[in-house]
């Protein structure tokens, strides 16, 4: 399976990038009074991205033999992935206040460039950890 690691690799960067600009558009528009980013087959389109993003991720993991909860790093951004979906949550729909979605989508969008900045490093402390030096 290892011959097939760039394809892999780039499918899950693929899904990142269309996984974070998705959300930037649907919560953009949510806070612009939008309908559209909860109708079905946005959620829907939503839901394959991420799929994908995820079988990709485990592909990787069994590929490299490199674990959450083993390796630093992947354990920040599993920890990481848990909040983003929490905040994206309350970003798009579970925010009872526009000042609250305002808050939780904003706050999203940082958790998302930091657990990329963590897969770039390959450490936990992602972009911090490039700047120290």
């Amino acid at each position: 399976m290892i011959e097939f690691y760039g394809q892999i690799k780039w499918v899950h960067v693929a899904a990142v990038i269309a996984s974070g600009v998705l959300f930037l558009l649907r919560g953009i528009a949510v806070q612009a009074g939008a309908r559209w980013p909860m109708a079905a087959p946005v959620r829907w389109l939503s839901v394959a991205i991420d799929s994908t993003l995820l079988t990709a991720a485990l592909m990787l993991v069994s590929i490299l033999h490199q674990y959450p909860f083993v390796q630093a790093w992947l354990t920040v951004k599993v920890c990481l992935l848990v909040v983003y979906i929490g905040l994206g949550m309350f970003a798009l729909k579970r925010g009872r206040t526009p000042r609250t979605r305002l808050f939780c989508f904003s706050a999203a969008l940082a958790v998302y460039a930091f657990i990329i900045s963590v897969a770039i490093a390959h450490h936990p402390l992602g972009v911090f950890f490039l700047l120290k030096d």
